[in-house]
C-alpha cells in the first residue's frame, strides 16, 4: 500500500488538480474506487496528523517570523489539504462500472480490444479505461487518449483512423472482450 501512496497517489493528485471541470463524471472500477478511498483515508488519518505534529514541533523552536521549518511545515500542510479537497471533489463525481455488464459487441470503456496497426502489421491489445486508471505498461489506455477516442464505438472488423502526433494511424479491430 505504501507504493500506491507514493506513486499512484501522486499521479491521482496531479490528475485531479489539473482537471478544470470537476463536474465531469469519472468512470472507474470498484477496485479503483477502493484504492481512492484507501488513499483518502491514509491522507486524513496518517498524513494530516503528521503535518500537525510537524507544525507544533516547529512552533516550539521559537520566533515564527524567522522559522523556515515552520514555514515549510505550513506549506506542506496546505498542499496536503489541497490534495484531500481535490480527492474528495473527484470522488463525488465517480461512477462505478460493473465489469459484468460490459457490452462487448463494440469497443467501450473497460473492454479489451485487440487490433492490428495496418501500417506496421503489429497486433496490440489494450483495455480501455478511465484517465485515472490508464497505465500503458499494463496495457491500459485512457478512453480520452487519441487511440482510445479513435477506437471507441468500433465493431470487430472496423478500421479506426487515429490522429496521433506522428500522423494518422489506422487500426483494424480484431477482437473485443470484457
Amino acid at each position: 500500500m505504501q507504493r500506491f501512496s507514493n506513486t499512484i497517489g501522486a499521479l491521482l493528485f496531479f490528475y485531479y488538480v489539473k482537471r478544470s471541470d470537476m463536474s465531469d463524471i469519472q468512470y472507474v472500477t470498484k477496485e479503483t474506487l477502493e484504492l481512492m478511498k484507501t488513499e483518502l483515508q491514509r491522507m486524513k488519518g496518517v498524513e494530516r496528523p503528521a503535518a500537525s505534529r510537524a507544525i507544533a514541533e516547529a512552533r516550539e523552536k521559537g520566533d515564527l517570523k524567522e522559522n523556515a521549518e515552520y514555514d515549510a511545515a505550513k506549506e506542506a500542510q496546505g498542499l496536503l489539504e489541497a490534495k484531500i479537497a481535490a480527492m474528495e471533489g473527484s470522488m463525488s463525481t465517480v461512477r462505478v462500472l460493473d465489469e459484468a455488464s460490459i457490452d462487448t459487441s463494440k469497443v467501450s470503456i473497460l473492454t479489451r480490444v485487440t487490433m492490428t496497426n495496418l501500417g506496421t502489421k503489429k497486433q496490440v491489445t489494450y483495455q480501455i479505461v478511465s484517465e485515472a486508471e490508464a497505465d500503458l505498461k499494463s496495457g491500459k489506455i485512457s478512453v480520452t487518449s487519441p487511440i482510445g477516442r479513435g477506437v471507441l464505438g468500433k465493431l470487430v472488423g472496423d478500421t479506426a483512423e487515429v490522429q496521433a502526433p506522428a500522423g494518422t494511424l489506422k487500426f483494424k479491430i480484431e477482437n473485443i472482450t470484457a
